[in-house]
């Protein structure tokens, strides 16, 4: 079976689907010497409208290399299903207390011990510009099957479909 989008809308609701099923994910920033640096973060809400939301410390690298340069890229793998997605979009960092309180998660306590007066809470919002995902259409015996079949002809095995999307 495949995930061949038919529309723009679908598409986005694929990306919706895989970013909320993985909910872990890679951000990556630009540092202030021009390096590309990745961190792993928890995704803070599932419904993926466009918007990404994450809790940091205003004191943070993430933070401070987001003031100077927003650009950044956040991905996210599931290799349950083997798909994966890389957002790309524009960061702003800020703290809206009622936001905040909509996506307060208790296991947050881990890192903010005050939970939302912990000193120096902010929210990174990344607006996503554009999406770009590979989703495996198979089971893992298939993809086996696949990766096999490509060792003995040589070819390389067509695993998974790569989509782009626009916002």
């Amino acid at each position: 079976m495949s995930n061949e989008p038919t529309s723009a809308t679908e598409a986005r609701a694929r990306v919706t689907e895989l970013v909320r099923d993985a909910r872990i994910c890679m951000l990556t920033t630009i540092a202030l010497d021009g390096r590309q640096v990745s961190r792993p973060m928890g995704l803070q809400e599932a419904e993926f409208d466009g918007d990404l939301w994450f809790f940091a410390s205003t004191d943070s690298a993430k933070v401070r290399q987001i003031r100077v340069n927003p650009e950044v890229n956040v991905a996210f793998s599931d290799q349950k299903r083997s798909a994966w997605v890389s957002v790309s979009g524009t960061a702003t960092e800020g703290f809206d207390r009622a936001r905040a309180e909509q996506l307060w998660n208790p296991v947050l306590k881990v890192w903010f011990p005050d939970g939302l007066d912990t000193p120096g809470l902010t929210l990174i919002k990344v607006h996503a510009s554009s999406a770009e995902y590979w989703d495996s259409p198979s089971s893992t015996v298939v993809n086996l099957f696949g990766f096999a079949k490509a060792v003995v002809t040589g070819q390389p095995p067509a695993l998974t479909e790569n989509h782009e999307v626009t916002y």
